[in-house]
């Protein structure tokens, strides 16, 4: 069925139901995002929960703080989904009340409950379904599970993350679960908004393995287009110099003098104009192709002076600068406080980060807190029969 028009300064998806059939990180934080864009999401939970509420410590309101940062704005309803009063449960519930289901459960487990596209649209064909798998849904490992560690390492991102020489290092920020996530909102928008004029749902497809490769684009063009193995950087971005981290002396900050002017301008900073002038260094490809020389000459200067000494000079003549802040640093920043990414959440102990966006000028408020375990099996009256 189309749904009617948010009235202007609504929560987008206000007045869509999602049942969301989703564990650890990635399809959590792909039913997060339409939470926070007004969404019902409803959680489907085993007796003892989302794995992700016992990854700790530490924990928070009766939870692992990491299910906290991804699950708020949910209800919780836990099902045995082998116990077939208990399935037929949620079928009733999707077949009645769904817009979209988000599920990324091992391989081959929704077919077995009828909870696949196809079985489910074949009965409600307004229903958009998203499948957010490990290695996507055809190929020779369509069947094996995965998580954002493996990925990071079979998508290549650790082939050129750390120090040359180095061991392997994986990004610490679950990047590809969360970015597997964005994918999934993404996609699922896309096909409610072709819902509103065709009335038609549909399916997409995710998978933590295209997104892990999708980061590695930049890198493949490269590969591609040269035919040199993309290697360890450091701090530091194949094919721009000077574009890396320096140590200072009380501190490490990132400087981007990504094109010739940017250049000139360092030197001037640092007391070296001559160096813009050397033919060693008279382009980018030039300074690429020395840039063990140049970053030794500048990492000699960055040592001299503090973070923010270095940081109000290079402000001054427009290079782009910025300190290597730890995450208490990050949220207690000016910017950060100006920009309130971090919401005050009703019934969380603590504020939690809010989506990265803002909508006619506004960020989207959080409406709730993580859901405790089962809360909806709690409440009769929001249960469907089957």
């Amino acid at each position: 069925m189309t749904q009617a028009s948010p009235a202007a300064g609504a929560a987008p998806l206000a007045g869509i139901t999602v049942i969301e059939l989703g564990h650890s990180v990635a399809a959590p934080f792909a039913g997060q995002i339409l939470a926070d864009l007004g969404a019902e999401v409803i959680k489907i939970e085993k007796a003892a929960g989302d794995d992700a509420r016992h990854w700790g410590p530490p924990f928070l309101d009766g939870a692992a703080a990491t299910f906290q940062g991804i699950n708020r704005g949910k209800r919780s309803w836990v099902l045995d989904l082998r116990d077939p009063d208990c399935l037929a449960q949620l079928h009733a519930l999707i077949e009645t009340r769904a817009d979209v289901v988000l599920q990324n459960m091992r391989p081959g487990q929704v077919e077995k409950l009828a909870l696949d596209a196809a079985s489910l649209r074949a009965r409600k064909p307004a229903l958009v379904y998203c499948n957010l798998g490990a290695f996507g849904s055809v190929g020779p490992l369509a069947d094996r599970p995965g998580y954002d560690p493996l990925m990071q390492a079979f998508g290549g991102i650790m082939s050129v993350v750390g120090e040359a020489g180095g061991a392997p290092v994986r990004v610490g920020p679950s990047i590809v679960d969360m970015g597997s996530g964005m994918w999934a909102a993404m996609g699922i928008l896309s096909l409610l908004m072709r819902r509103h004029t065709t009335g038609e749902g549909g399916v997409v497809d995710v998978s933590l393995f295209e997104t892990a490769a999708c980061w590695m684009t930049m890198y493949a063009t490269q590969y591609m287009a040269g035919g040199a193995m993309p290697g360890k950087n450091g701090s530091g971005q194949a094919g721009i110099a000077p574009y890396r981290a320096y140590r200072t002396i009380d501190g490490d900050l990132v400087v981007a003098a990504g094109n010739d002017k940017l250049f000139r301008a360092l030197c001037g900073v640092v007391g070296h104009p001559a160096w813009a002038d050397e033919p060693r260094f008279a382009s980018n490809a030039l300074r690429v192709e020395n840039s063990p020389a140049l970053y030794a000459l500048l990492e000699a200067c960055f040592a001299t002076q503090t973070t923010q000494a270095w940081t109000e000079r290079l402000d001054a003549d427009g290079v782009p600068c910025a300190p290597v802040q730890n995450v208490a640093q990050m949220l207690e920043h000016p910017q950060t406080q100006a920009l309130g990414l971090m919401q005050d959440v009703p019934g969380s102990s603590v504020p939690l980060m809010g989506l990265p966006l803002r909508l006619d000028g506004q960020r989207l408020r959080p409406h709730g807190p993580s859901p405790r375990l089962g809360e909806m099996n709690e409440d009769a009256t929001a249960l469907p029969t089957a």
